[in-house]
């Protein structure tokens, strides 16, 4: 497999609003990031992905666009920028633009113009239509809930938005949209960056007529359109292959053949792309995201080895359990109450063991927990008040079951500020924060973990530290070991001699395992790399006496989690291939 520095590196998601605030106003700028590059570099963490900074009315803060080359003045200035930019790749740290190209805001100048009569020159940047027997052009949804057409009425016609009413969608058939986002893109390429977020890249390309959808949920006739794929290449070729860049696509409802078509290692495309399907199970259900499921171990594992095994030797997996648009990783895998911290480390262990680039979201390397608010006035996502109207006010739900689907589910449960020590506000302003810090700051916070040596902050820089010592950790090929085990999941990682054994609980009880034939013969050769727990000689199955092997099923703590290394000798290696 050829080796590239971004599959050896771990990508680090930084909210610029919640993550940290120098100058007292209660929203984090880039000053703030800079100042905090040091925590950074300590964590282990290679790559800073910065959620989107341009000029924006933010509506859907920051992923509506006004002004793609222009700072949001409340993050600072392009100065503040570029003094950023320096700094962090003096300290060996680089630095992932957000690039929301899909939509853009309704207040960005190509849309006041494009909006003012039918026939402006900017008309086309936009997917205008007319109504259709005085309704909408088509049935078509917007994700963020209602129609995904708004009228006009200047021009007696209707845009498209899949997502906020502020957040028209680009006209990629449109030559002349497509040339002005990539001059863009190569201005800000030119400026040094190291990586590439394309949010929502899987839409660019709706169906020729633009279809009614065939039922509700179905969204093929605007995600991985027919020339979705044409309009990457053209990009890759026209910036993207100009630079050494890190490239990723946020590609909604992909499966593993899609996955590379966008990026197969022969299409040049894209590096990686985001797949939600952990994320979104559960959201074939009456109220689509809005549940609280917990996914069953067998139905994770399959989806996890799915990915690992059919990308295999041909494409890169993303290894991401948090991000701004998904849940705490320990709310909704494992348990944020009694065992927060050994949840949260058996989630990073099993995680990010695997192979693929490791994105973490800001905090949770301190095993965050979802924010819970009391009341949904604390929420201010332009989603929870859309769904609000689609679901409460129509009496589909009552506004009591409605918060505890938005505490479970809700995506400001992430993007509460940044929980830095236990004083004002977290840490994270002298001011009044946009959005309520989560109550429990107190209890979570980096300044106490730091001193911790069994935090959960800690342990993440364990094991990032260790991705970086073994090759096999990042290269190693995956199989899966007692796939239909309802509590454990267990896996090699293989890279010529050397082997990786991980096993995780994933339940609040105490579990019985048998270790593998060849790892129970000569526990002596075998090294305990990492775990959440203490384990001793006569835990791991060694005869304290004798040093023998000992032929017995090891009884795992709650949500436990170890990693062991072996280095396979020929006798080995020619018993696994009698086995399989």
């Amino acid at each position: 497999m050829e080796k590239n520095w971004w599959k050896e590196s771990v990508v680090y998601e930084i909210y610029p609003r919640s993550f940290y605030d120098s100058n007292k106003d209660g929203i984090g700028d880039l000053e703030g990031i800079r100042q905090k590059l040091p925590y950074l570099k300590e964590l282990g963490v290679d790559i800073l992905w910065l959620c989107p900074i341009y000029e924006s009315p933010n509506d859907d803060n920051g992923y509506d666009v006004s002004d793609y080359q222009k700072i949001m003045t409340v993050f600072g200035t392009m100065e503040d920028f570029e003094r950023l930019l320096e700094q962090a790749h003096q300290m060996g740290l680089k630095i992932m633009m957000d690039m929301v190209l899909n939509h853009t805001s309704d207040e960005h100048v190509w849309f006041v113009n494009s909006r003012k009569s039918r026939d402006n020159p900017y008309r086309d940047f936009y997917i205008w239509r007319e109504g259709k027997e005085g309704k909408e052009p088509n049935n078509w949804n917007s994700l963020f809930g209602g129609s995904a057409w708004e009228y006009d009425s200047h021009t007696e016609m209707y845009y498209l938005h899949l997502f906020s009413k502020k957040q028209p969608d680009l006209n990629w058939e449109n030559d002349k949209v497509r040339e002005e986002i990539y001059q863009m893109m190569n201005w800000w390429c030119s400026k040094g960056i190291d990586g590439i977020r394309l949010d929502v890249i899987s839409d660019i390309s709706k169906k020729p007529g633009l279809p009614d959808k065939e039922f509700a949920k179905d969204v093929s006739p605007y995600c991985h359109g027919p020339r979705v794929h044409e309009f990457l290449r053209e990009m890759n070729r026209k910036v993207l292959s100009k630079y050494e860049l890190c490239t990723v696509g946020q590609t909604d409802d992909v499966t593993t053949v899609e996955a590379l078509q966008y990026a197969g290692y022969d299409r040049r495309e894209l590096d990686m792309v985001f797949q939600y399907e952990l994320d979104s199970f559960g959201n074939d259900g009456p109220y689509g995201k809005w549940n609280d499921e917990k996914i069953p171990l067998r139905i994770l594992k399959n989806i996890v080895t799915r990915w690992q095994t059919e990308l295999e030797g041909k494409g890169w997996n993303t290894l991401c359990l948090e991000s701004h648009d998904s849940p705490r990783a320990v709310t909704r895998y494992g348990d944020d109450k009694r065992y927060r911290c050994e949840s949260a480390k058996m989630l990073a262990t099993c995680f990010y063991t695997l192979q693929g680039t490791p994105f973490l979201f800001q905090g949770q390397e301190l095993g965050a927990t979802n924010a819970r608010f009391s009341s949904l006035s604390d929420y201010k996502d332009v989603e929870v008040g859309n769904f609000y109207r689609e679901l409460v006010d129509t009496g589909k739900l009552t506004e009591e079951r409605f918060l505890e689907l938005v505490q479970f589910r809700g995506r400001d449960n992430v993007r509460t500020p940044m929980q830095w020590d236990s004083g004002k506000h977290a840490g994270f302003t002298e001011g009044t924060p946009w959005l309520k810090v989560n109550p429990n700051y107190r209890e979570i916070n980096i300044l106490d973990q730091r001193k911790d040596p069994d935090s959960v902050y800690s342990y993440y820089k364990e094991l990032l530290a260790l991705r970086k010592r073994y090759d096999v950790w990042i290269y190693g090929k995956y199989e899966v070991l007692e796939e239909d085990h309802p509590y454990i999941f267990m896996y090699t990682r293989t890279l010529a001699e050397e082997q990786l054994l991980v096993i995780c609980n994933f339940t609040d009880q105490k579990v019985s395992v048998l270790i593998p034939k060849e790892y129970r013969k000569d526990f002596l050769k075998n090294r305990l790399l990492i775990g959440n727990y203490k384990v001793s000689k006569d835990e791991i199955g060694v005869n304290s006496e004798s040093g023998s092997a000992v032929e017995k099923e090891f009884l795992f703590r709650p949500y436990e989690a170890r990693v062991y290394w072996r280095e396979m000798d020929e006798i080995t290696r020619n018993e696994q291939d009698d086995l399989r």
